[in-house]
C-alpha cells in the first residue's frame, strides 16, 4: 500500500490500479496535485522502516558526564583551555562573517563553487581513483594521526 501511495505522489495524484485486484483505500492515496508544482517531502508517505528507540538506561549519559568531569579536573591550566575555546568561537564567528560577506558579492559565490568543484575533482583523481594513491592517502592520514596523538 505504501508503494502505491508513494507512486501516486510521484505521478502527481494519478491513481494506479491495485495489484492483484485488491482495492486500495482512498486514505492511502495522496490527493491529486498539479503537475507543475514540485513534489514536497510532505507529499510522500511516511514510512516507518527505521525507528529510533529511547533508551531506558541513562547510565551512558551519566558515564559521559562523569568522564568529562574527570578530564576537566585532570587539566592543569584551565585558563589556557578556556582561552583556546573562546578563540575557537571567535574564529568560527569571524569565518561566518567572512563567508557572509563573500556570499553578498554577486559573482564570487559561483566562482568559489567552481574552485571547490575543481579541487574536489583533483582530490578524487589524485587520492581516490587508483589503489596505490588510496594506500598513500591512508598512510598519510595514519602518520598525521600519530603526529597529533604524539606517538610518533
Amino acid at each position: 500500500m505504501a508503494a502505491t501511495a508513494y507512486s501516486t505522489a510521484l505521478l502527481g495524484g494519478a491513481r494506479l490500479a491495485a495489484v492483484g485486484g485488491a482495492a486500495v483505500p482512498s486514505s492511502v492515496l495522496v490527493p491529486r496535485r498539479n503537475l507543475l508544482t514540485p513534489l514536497r517531502l510532505q507529499d510522500a508517505p511516511r514510512l516507518s522502516l527505521l525507528r529510533a528507540k529511547a533508551s531506558d538506561d541513562d547510565t551512558s549519559a551519566d558515564e559521559l558526564i562523569a568522564d568529562l568531569k574527570a578530564k576537566w579536573d585532570a587539566i592543569e591550566n584551565k585558563t589556557t583551555v578556556i582561552t583556546y575555546a573562546g578563540g575557537a568561537i571567535v574564529a568560527l564567528w569571524l569565518t561566518s562573517v567572512i563567508v557572509g560577506a563573500i556570499n553578498s558579492v554577486p559573482l564570487l559565490p559561483k566562482i568559489m563553487e567552481l574552485v571547490g568543484l575543481g579541487y574536489t575533482g583533483w582530490f578524487v583523481y589524485r587520492y581516490l581513483l587508483f589503489k596505490e594513491s588510496r594506500k598513500e592517502l591512508a598512510s598519510d592520514i595514519e602518520s598525521l594521526k600519530k603526529k597529533i596523538a604524539g606517538t610518533e
